[in-house]
């Protein structure tokens, strides 16, 4: 569709019923529909108006279980309803380009895409990493160029850094491979990006729970095909909400604190003999509590 046309299916109330679908709260429909309006607007200013194309990636929350992932251990997350959205154009120039909340144009070339040290941390790093991992799951890649904007809280424990990577992953799905990479394939193509091109050891809830969307049930016994359950509960009916708040944190210069917390927990496994903690029973834990304590410190036994 062309951007004056989304423009004026979005305000003339053609979308509200998909917007509803995504974002459930009719209270901010009028919110929601302003925004996109806006970003499309920004995309046009741009890259000029013309086709186009809308794609989303939720925020997400863990429900339980949080850093039990990387021990191959069960997660209960939720998407939320803050995202992370793009007006994208396909290109033929074999770049990609993208402008997000009026940070600098970030351009990649499909033809350098290998891992670069001094590019850890940065959003180049997640870009190519997902289409690194397209590409060696043996997908179609191809250039576009996009204008993106997201309301999933930084520094919220909401994993903005996983919607990034699954609206990426999602638009190469959809441009080039009429959306036939499934979900939890876009998941584990995330983690790898934030993991071997971004520097941080991050598990695969966060991703999962982006890509896959609603509420789910995640088993992490085998990481590399994880059993992904989708939940039917909604959570207003029972009395129950999902509360957010923002603290004005900032996730910044923590990825080594972040880093400590598998490694930490890879210490207490390892003293088993085992490699996650999955394969440690509890009682065996309580049993040497001492011990570990003494050898470990508190912080990993807590862990």
């Amino acid at each position: 569709m062309k951007t004056e046309g989304m423009i004026k299916a979005i305000e003339h109330g053609d979308l509200d019923e998909r917007l509803l679908d995504i974002y459930v709260d009719a209270a901010k429909l009028a919110y929601q529909k302003e925004r996109y309006v806006k970003v499309i607007k920004k995309f046009e200013s741009h890259y000029g108006a013309g086709e186009a194309e809308l794609f989303s990636a939720p925020g997400r929350s863990e429900v339980g279980g949080n850093h039990t992932d990387h021990q191959h251990g069960e997660v209960l997350a939720a998407s939320i309803n803050l995202d992370t959205i793009g007006v994208v154009r396909a290109t033929d120039d074999h770049q990609i380009r993208i402008i997000s909340d009026d940070y600098d144009e970030v351009v990649i070339s499909l033809d350098d895409v290998e891992a670069k040290e001094e590019e850890k941390e940065t959003t180049k790093a997640l870009i190519k990493g997902v289409i690194a991992g397209f590409a060696e799951g043996g997908h179609n890649v191809g250039g576009f160029c996009a204008y993106a904007t997201s309301d999933v809280l930084i520094g919220a424990g909401l994993s903005s850094s996983a919607a990034f990577e699954t609206l990426i992953g999602t638009i190469l799905s959809g441009l080039y491979n009429e959306m036939s990479v499934s979900a939890i394939e876009i998941a584990i193509i995330g983690q790898y990006a934030e993991n071997v091109y971004f520097g941080k050891p991050c598990g695969l809830m966060d991703q999962m729970a982006c890509s896959v969307g609603n509420l789910v049930h995640i088993d992490f016994e085998n990481p590399k095909n994880p059993e992904v359950e989708k939940l039917n509960f909604n959570m207003s009916k029972h009395g129950y909400s999902l509360c957010i708040t923002d603290t004005k944190g900032s996730h910044a210069d923590l990825t080594e604190d972040y880093a400590a917390i598998p490694r930490e927990m890879g210490e207490i496994a390892a003293h088993f003999g085992v490699s996650v903690l999955r394969d440690v029973p509890e009682e065996t834990v309580r049993e040497y509590l001492p011990t570990l304590r003494q050898t470990y410190g508190d912080r990993a036994v807590l862990r």
